[in-house]
C-alpha cells in the first residue's frame, strides 16, 4: 500500500529541514507532500532550496490560512492509499510510522491514531495542555460514544478512502475535532497506538492556545448536533 505523508508548515524554519530528513529517512513513505501557510520566517526560503525528488512535492499558500487548509490541501494533492499526517515540529517521530501503519496494512483499522497517553515515552507536557487534552476527549468520548484517549494527537493515520468525499471545513487547529467527529459520525471505530511525545515550549515555537481549546470544543458540539 502506497503511503502519502502530508507536512502542514507555518514558521517552522528551525525545524523542517531537520523534519523533512527524517520523513525521508523511514523506508516506508512513498509521496511527501509538504505545504508551506504562508510563512513569513524564512521557511518558504528553506523549502526551495530542497534537492528536488520524485517522492517530494512543495506545495505554498500565499498567506497564512491555518493547519486545517494546508492539510486540505495536500489532501488535493495526495495519491497514496494510506494518509499520514505530520506535524512540522520535531513533537511527533517518524521513527514510529511501522507502528501507526501497521494496523491499516493488516485490515484491522481504517483509522489509527498516535496517543501520548497509553504509556509511551514523553516529556512532560504543561499541567494546563495535560488538563485540555483529557477535556476534548472526553467531551469526545461523550459525544461520539468512544473511548479515545488522545482527540488532539497530532500522529492520525487513514485509509485514503476514509477521506474521500469527506467535506472538511476547517482551517485552523479545529482540523483535529472535524476530522475526528467526521469519522466517528461515519461509524468507524478509531484504533489508538502508544507514541512516544517530545512536546516544545512557547519559546521554540509551540501555537496552540487556550482560545483553540474553545473553538474545539464548539466544533465537536456542532459536528454532533450538526452533521
Amino acid at each position: 500500500m502506497k503511503l502519502t505523508v502530508i507536512i502542514p508548515a507555518y514558521n517552522e524554519k528551525s525545524t523542517i529541514c531537520e523534519i523533512v530528513q527524517r520523513v525521508r529517512a523511514v523506508e516506508r513513505h512513498d509521496q511527501l507532500i509538504v505545504v508551506d501557510d504562508g510563512s513569513s520566517d524564512g521557511t518558504r526560503e528553506l523549502l526551495r532550496q530542497l534537492e528536488p525528488s520524485d517522492d517530494l512535492t512543495v506545495l505554498f499558500h500565499q498567506t497564512n490560512r491555518g493547519k486545517g487548509a494546508a492539510v486540505r490541501t495536500g489532501l488535493e494533492h495526495a495519491t497514496g492509499d494510506i494518509i499520514l499526517i505530520q506535524d512540522a515540529d520535531l513533537e511527533y517521530d517518524p521513527r514510529e510510522y511501522p507502528a501507526l501503519l501497521q494496523p491499516i496494512i493488516e485490515g484491522r483499522a481504517q483509522v489509527v491514531y498516535g496517543s501520548r497517553f497509553l504509556g509511551g515515552p514523553r516529556k512532560a507536557m504543561f499541567f494546563s495542555h495535560m488538563v485540555g487534552n483529557v477535556l476534548l476527549t472526553f467531551i469526545t468520548n461523550i459525544l461520539f460514544d468512544t473511548i479515545l484517549s488522545d482527540m488532539e494527537t497530532g500522529y492520525k493515520v487513514f485509509r485514503a478512502d476514509v477521506l474521500k468525499g469527506m467535506p472538511l471545513r476547517a482551517r485552523r487547529f479545529e482540523f483535529e475535532p472535524e476530522i475526528t467527529a467526521r469519522v466517528l459520525r461515519k461509524g468507524i471505530r478509531i484504533y489508538e497506538v502508544p507514541i512516544s511525545y517530545n512536546g516544545r515550549e512557547y519559546w521554540e515555537g509551540k501555537k496552540i492556545t487556550w482560545r483553540d481549546g474553545i473553538i474545539a470544543i464548539l466544533t465537536l458540539i456542532r459536528y454532533r448536533i450538526f452533521p
